[in-house]
């Protein structure tokens, strides 16, 4: 067995990647089946190096392969904000509910063909031989009001046109195929896949 720690103790990613990386001969833990990790303060300025930098550090302290992720919402006419602060843009302490009011009262009047906006993703794997980041991206259009009740973070506010719905609307079997972290995390499964066939 294959063990992998995905280096997060957010429920809903886990669960998430979890169906993600659904490989036979792979194990899953998360930081929440540890105790005594060090906490790694996410400083880069862009998603790859705060996926490398989490990976980098985990790795060095559990001595064991690791995945992380960095992921958040860029909105156009915000000149790409939240981005990176993504988690904390209402504040260091901020709850998804503070966020998407603190967003939506950043564009408020903001008319619809300039609500355009993307969810990226990057994952760093690292296990001492090899290291390789994974990005995936969806674009869509920020609402001006909450729509469903699935998924988490900004997953109400932002609308798939392909697909007429929120990220919040969709299953979590629809989320998977379409997001950008089912995107980033499909790469990393094709490339996980072929690593275990051979080690």
């Amino acid at each position: 067995m294959y063990t992998l720690i995905i280096a997060t103790t957010n429920s809903h990613k886990v669960k998430e990647i979890k169906s993600l990386l659904d490989i036979s001969g792979l194990e899953l833990k998360s930081l929440a089946d540890f105790e005594g990790y060090p906490e790694v303060v996410e400083d880069g300025h862009t998603f790859e190096e705060n996926a490398l930098k989490k990976a980098l550090a985990y790795f060095n302290f559990f001595e064991q392969p690791v995945i992380a992720d960095d992921s958040g919402l860029e909105v156009d006419v915000l000149n790409n904000e939240p981005g990176i602060f993504s988690a904390r843009y209402a504040g260091e302490k901020a709850t998804d509910e503070d966020n998407n009011r603190y967003l939506l009262k950043k564009m408020k009047g903001v008319p619809r063909n300039r609500r355009t906006a993307r969810f990226v993703c990057s994952v760093c794997f690292m296990d001492g031989k090899e290291q390789r980041i994974f990005t995936g991206v969806r674009e869509g259009i920020i609402l001006d009001n909450l729509k469903g009740s699935k998924g988490f973070g900004y997953d109400p506010l932002f609308f798939v046109p392909e697909y007429d719905k929120t990220y919040a609307q969709l299953t979590a079997e629809e989320k998977n195929r379409i997001s950008h972290r089912g995107l980033a995390f499909t790469r990393l499964k094709e490339y996980l896949t072929e690593r275990l066939k051979t080690d």
